[in-house]
C-alpha cells in the first residue's frame, strides 16, 4: 500500500500526466509515449480535486464531459448520486460533498474501462459514501463489490479491485 507520500505522482504516471523519473508506463503491451491518444480514449481519470467547473450546473459539466449523453441518461446518473433536482444549479451553490458527488457521476456515464480514481470519497461523509457505493453494485453490469483494505473509509468498493506489481503485471482482485 503506499501511504501519504507519492499517491497523487504515481497515478498522474500512469495516466500520462508527467513523466517517471525512470523506467516506462506501458498499455497493452506499449510504451504509453505511442499510445498515448488511444489510451486515454480508454481512461476515465478523476483526479483529488473534483474537476468541475463551479459557475457551471450539474447537468452543464456532464454534458461537458460527456456531449453525446441524453438528459435522461444525466439525470439518471445524478439520481444514482442522491443529486435528483439538482441537475440545474450551479456548482458553486453545492457544498464541497455535493461537487464531489457531481464529479464521482462520471463513472456511470464513461464507457472508459480503466479508472483512475485519487481518492475519490474527499469530501464524502460516511452517508454519502455509503450510498454511492450501494448504487453502484446496484448498477447492471458493473461487477461485485468486494471488501475493501482495512485501511479504506468507504467500508465496501463499487467495483473489483485490481493489483500493480511495479515492474510487473497487474494481479487479479483482492
Amino acid at each position: 500500500m503506499i501511504t501519504a507520500r507519492g499517491k497523487t505522482s504515481l497515478l498522474r504516471i500512469l495516466c500520462g500526466l508527467a513523466r517517471p523519473e525512470s523506467g516506462v508506463v506501458s498499455w497493452q503491451g506499449q510504451p504509453l509515449a505511442k499510445v498515448r491518444e488511444s489510451f486515454h480514449r480508454q481512461l476515465l481519470w478523476l483526479g483529488h480535486k473534483p474537476g468541475v467547473n463551479a459557475a457551471l450546473t450539474a447537468d452543464e459539466n456532464l454534458r461537458f464531459f460527456f456531449p453525446a449523453s441524453r438528459l435522461q441518461q444525466r439525470e439518471s446518473a445524478l439520481a444514482a448520486v442522491g443529486l435528483a433536482g439538482y441537475e440545474d444549479l450551479p456548482l458553486s451553490q453545492l457544498s464541497a460533498g455535493q461537487q464531489r458527488r457531481v464529479a464521482l457521476t462520471r463513472l456511470w456515464l464513461t464507457d472508459a474501462p480503466l479508472w483512475i480514481l485519487d481518492e475519490p470519497f474527499t469530501a464524502l461523509d460516511a452517508t454519502a459514501m455509503e450510498t454511492l457505493t450501494v448504487a453502484w453494485s446496484s448498477t447492471p453490469g458493473r461487477g461485485d463489490a468486494p471488501s475493501s483494505p482495512p485501511t479504506s473509509r468507504c467500508g465496501r468498493w463499487a467495483v473489483p479491485l485490481r493489483t500493480l506489481r511495479l515492474g510487473g503485471e497487474a494481479g487479479g482482485g483482492q
